[in-house]
């Protein structure tokens, strides 16, 4: 099996990386398409230069690794892919051979925790608007419904939303998915230095999140731009 999880940045999306990556059955994978996005873009993204140098920014190079058989070849490869990287000119198609996973979270609290840590990110800085593309290109058929899950109700109950996870991916649930050591894991990107200082803290999947935050003036309108993608995904998610 290959585990495509789609998700925008500052989105729990490390920490399901290290759940999947307890597993002795899964080896895991961390974004392999940001140095072919930061190459095709220009963008200047902290640790651009180091993330250039490590990574493959042949973004076709990179299509044809995520649809083989991880090199360790364990049963379940797992890939944490950032639906920003999906930029335009870049195939979508080898998707269809994927099982997909959309980790949603409502964009004030994204907005926010990004904010803080490469300023004012544009709607395409967020991945919403391309997370709601590949939802309507995995759906186009109708045969059977995408798998969603929302980072809030992970957080709320790990336990519960991981079960149903894996019963969704027809995959046996593993309770060690449920914590880690600290330090970090050793499939860690190269950007991580900067951008996963939390998850590095942790052993586990931090607590149910208390009220949404406040997000600056200069960044309401992709606050209400991500906010009308993420109501319409929302009904879709586990547990809904």
């Amino acid at each position: 099996m290959k585990i495509a999880m789609w998700s925008g940045p500052r989105n729990l999306s490390t920490a399901m990386m290290y759940a999947f990556a307890q597993r002795p059955d899964t080896e895991v994978w961390d974004e392999p398409f940001y140095a072919a996005y930061l190459k095709a873009t220009g963008l200047d993204h902290p640790m651009g230069a180091e993330i250039l140098a490590a990574g493959e920014q042949d973004a076709n190079a990179v299509i044809e690794a995520c649809t083989r058989a991880g090199p360790q070849g364990k049963p379940v490869f797992y890939q944490k892919h950032m639906t920003q990287h999906m930029i335009q000119g870049v195939d979508r198609s080898w998707i269809k051979e994927m099982t997909n996973v959309f980790l949603i979270r409502h964009p004030a609290r994204v907005l926010a925790s990004y904010d803080k840590k490469r300023g004012n990110p544009t709607l395409d800085d967020i991945g919403f608007r391309q997370q709601a593309e590949l939802i309507d290109l995995v759906n186009a058929d109708g045969s059977a419904p995408p798998i969603v899950i929302d980072s809030a109700d992970i957080r709320e109950n790990p336990d519960k939303m991981l079960r149903l996870l894996c019963q969704r991916l027809g995959i046996p649930f593993e309770p060690a998915m449920l914590s880690w050591a600290k330090g970090g894991n050793p499939q860690d990107g190269v950007w991580a230095p900067h951008w996963y200082g939390a998850v590095w803290n942790s052993t586990g999947f931090a607590g149910a999140e208390g009220p949404l935050p406040e997000v600056s003036d200069n960044l309401k309108p992709v606050l209400k731009q991500a906010l009308a993608i993420y109501e319409r995904i929302a009904p879709l998610k586990l547990n809904s």
